[in-house]
Parts: structure tokens; C-alpha cells; sequence
């Protein structure tokens, strides 16, 4: 009798250790990229959906700037540019991290929007008479790009590309004279960005775009310009940065119930506030703002907890002078947030790729999840008391 309980218990020793060893690797990290070889510098742009692709930039050792694609198996890839052109930047991956969109130069020395994929950077050219574009967004499955590009009057106009459409102008809303794409939705249906109304350009409004139809989204009350720089999964909910009546900055919200809604700041922090990124769902948006202390920080909204400095959140992941300056994307779950920062331990500014996943806390006694309270779940909880959820 006593060699039988001696072997269960055992066995659910065992399967105890296994648990605590797969929860072990969930555990919230920080990743530090580097840059290219022989650059000083690093910035990361956009995130696949599973956090396995990160994208941006990189100096190289000529200094150049060139756009990158990380992964954990193979670094940091240069992406070069343009044949006979110089710098790139990437600003946007698709969900499965195949396509990247951003901007190089072409051996004229132009500026063009670019879509990689396969090894090979194809230049999506520019509007009718044009000599400048730039792709700032891509749909989740990489079909879909957006931007910016000038056309024969030498405005600047949002685009929507495609391979079987091409570059097409999106237009302006009625009584503005140039507009650029910022965003676009999961599916590419919905474009978000910003315009510029005339006399004189000096007036600039947040716009989304739907089936041709381009929507003044307007600003905070009394404020002056806005932005939209990104949109939810399926269009409805847009984010970006207004200024509002005292002449600060805001990172602000568009819900899909109407209206505007402003973001708020850190507490005793700047009143300035930027938001980068959105998640799917619309309810986590990642930014940047200075804290009470004046520093440059990133940060984290949503709606239970309102803007949260990350560099406190995740404080023990960090090593001694390692900041967090800037949040630029999101992963679609809100799992995975990338931007730069100070690596304390190459001392230089670097892209980072923070993983936020924390194992769901069980409230009932039935911690292993199989439908009944027994001695394992006693065990799972012997082997963790005194540890807190997530660690």
C-alpha cells in the first residue's frame, strides 16, 4: 500500500515539475535586438502576430540606414534597398511577418514605397506624374499597402496599392488639398491618416477612409490638428494624437460609438502623449510620453488601468539604466510590444521586442484545469506558495 502512494506521489511530483517548467517558459521577457554589424543604432517598427518577426531599422556600419527583419533563429536580416539607392526604412510586416512595407531610396536618389517578400524589395512607384512615395501600412495578409505619394501637382495624396490595381489616390475629404495614409485595417478595406485643408496648409484633420469615402474625423474640442495614426482589426476603431484647447498634445481615441475620446496622461507626467499602435480588438493602444521625472517613456493604454509607464510595469526585467523610450507596434493580441530604447548594456539605442504574456491566474481549486480538485492541484499550489501570478 505505502509503495503504491509512494508512486503516485511521484508521479504527480513529476507531472507537478513538467506544469511549473512549461509555465516557466511563459514568463514575461524583454528582448534587446542589436543592430546591424558594425551600426550604433536600432529602432523596431512592426511586429507579426505569434512576436516571432520584428521589423524597422538599423544603421550599418556604412551608416546607413536600412531596413531590417528580425527573428530569434536568424538576427537581424538586412533588407537592403533599391538598386543603386542608398537608405530604407520598415515600417509595417504583415501578420505572418512574410511582407514588409516601408520606404528606400532608387539609384536617382528618389524616395520610394517598397513591398519585400522572399528576398526580393519591389518598388510600388508613385502616383501619375509623381516623384515620391512612402508605404507606412500593410493588410494582415500582406496584399493591401498604404502611404503616402506625391502626383503631377506636386500634392501630397494617401494611396491604397494592390498588384492588380496598383497605386490609387485616395483623394482628400472636401475642402482639404493633400492627405496621407497612415493605417490600414486587417482586411485593407478601412484606410486612416491625415489631411491638410487649404488656405495655406496650416490646418490638418484625422481622416478614415471606407469605399471611397474619406470622413473628417475632427479633434478635441476647441483643440487644433489631429492624426489618425492606426485602426483596429476591422476598421471601426481609430487612434491617434489631437491637440486640444490648452495647446497640448493628446493621444486621443475614435470608438466606433462616435465622438472623441482623450487618452489622458501619466500621472505628474508631460501633458504630451503619443500613441503608435492599436490592438485588434481596439482596447490596448501602445505610445510614448515623458514622465514626472522629464524623461522620454513608453507606455500602455487601456480602459481599466488608463496609461501606464512600462518601465515601471515591467521594472524587474530591466538591468540597471536600461530604458524603454518608445512603443511603436503591437501584435493583435496586445502580446507582444516592440519599439527602441536604451540597452544599458551595449550603451546605444536599440529596438526591443517586450512579450507581456502572464498565465491566467485560477481562482477555483481546480488549479491543473482537468475538471476536479484532488491532490495535484494541492501539489501545484505546495510548489508555488509564496510566488505571485506571472513569475
Amino acid at each position: 500500500m505505502m509503495q503504491m502512494v509512494h508512486s503516485r506521489f511521484n508521479a504527480l511530483l513529476s507531472a507537478c515539475v513538467l506544469s511549473l517548467i512549461a509555465t516557466a517558459g511563459w514568463s514575461q521577457s524583454i528582448t534587446w535586438l542589436g543592430t546591424l554589424p558594425g551600426g550604433s543604432e536600432s529602432r523596431a517598427y512592426g511586429v507579426s502576430a505569434d512576436g516571432a518577426v520584428v521589423v524597422g531599422w538599423s544603421y550599418n556600419a556604412a551608416g546607413q540606414s536600412r531596413a531590417f527583419r528580425w527573428t530569434a533563429a536568424g538576427g537581424m536580416q538586412d533588407l537592403g534597398t533599391l538598386p543603386g539607392g542608398g537608405n530604407s526604412w520598415a515600417n509595417a510586416v504583415s501578420a505572418d511577418g512574410a511582407v514588409v512595407v516601408g520606404v528606400a531610396y532608387n539609384a536617382a536618389g528618389q524616395q520610394r514605397a517598397f513591398r519585400w517578400q522572399n528576398g526580393v524589395m519591389q518598388a510600388l512607384g508613385t502616383l501619375p506624374g509623381g516623384s515620391y512615395s512612402a508605404a507606412s501600412g500593410v493588410s494582415a495578409n500582406g496584399t493591401v499597402v498604404v502611404g503616402v505619394a506625391g502626383n503631377a501637382a506636386g500634392q501630397l495624396r494617401a494611396f491604397r496599392w494592390t498588384a492588380s490595381g496598383g497605386m490609387q489616390d485616395l483623394g482628400t475629404p472636401p475642402g482639404g488639398n493633400e492627405s496621407s495614409a497612415l493605417a490600414v485595417s486587417a482586411d485593407g478595406r478601412v484606410v486612416v491618416g491625415y489631411a491638410r485643408y487649404a488656405p495655406g496648409q496650416e490646418r490638418e484633420r484625422a481622416f478614415r477612409w471606407e469605399n471611397g469615402v474619406m470622413q473628417n474625423l475632427g479633434t478635441l474640442p476647441s483643440g487644433g490638428n489631429s492624426w489618425a495614426i492606426a485602426v483596429s482589426a476591422n476598421g471601426t476603431v481609430v487612434v491617434g494624437v489631437a491637440w486640444n484647447a490648452a495647446g497640448q498634445l493628446r493621444a486621443v481615441r475614435w470608438p466606433a460609438s462616435g465622438g472623441i475620446q482623450d487618452l489622458g496622461t501619466l500621472s505628474g507626467g508631460s501633458n504630451w502623449t503619443w500613441v503608435s499602435a492599436v490592438s485588434a480588438d481596439g482596447s490596448v493602444m501602445v505610445g510614448y510620453t515623458q514622465n514626472a521625472a522629464g524623461q522620454w517613456c513608453a507606455v500602455r493604454w487601456t480602459a481599466s488601468g488608463g496609461i501606464e509607464d512600462l518601465n515601471t510595469t515591467y521594472a524587474s526585467l530591466l538591468t540597471n539604466g536600461s530604458v524603454l523610450i518608445g512603443a511603436r507596434a503591437i501584435s493583435p493580441d496586445g502580446r507582444y510590444i516592440v519599439g527602441y530604447g536604451t540597452n544599458a548594456a551595449t550603451n546605444r539605442t536599440e529596438a526591443f521586442l517586450l512579450d507581456t504574456y502572464t498565465p491566467p491566474c485560477t481562482l477555483d481549486g481546480d488549479v491543473n484545469g482537468d475538471g476536479i480538485v484532488d491532490d495535484a492541484d494541492l501539489l501545484i499550489v505546495l510548489f508555488n506558495f509564496g510566488n505571485r501570478c506571472g513569475q
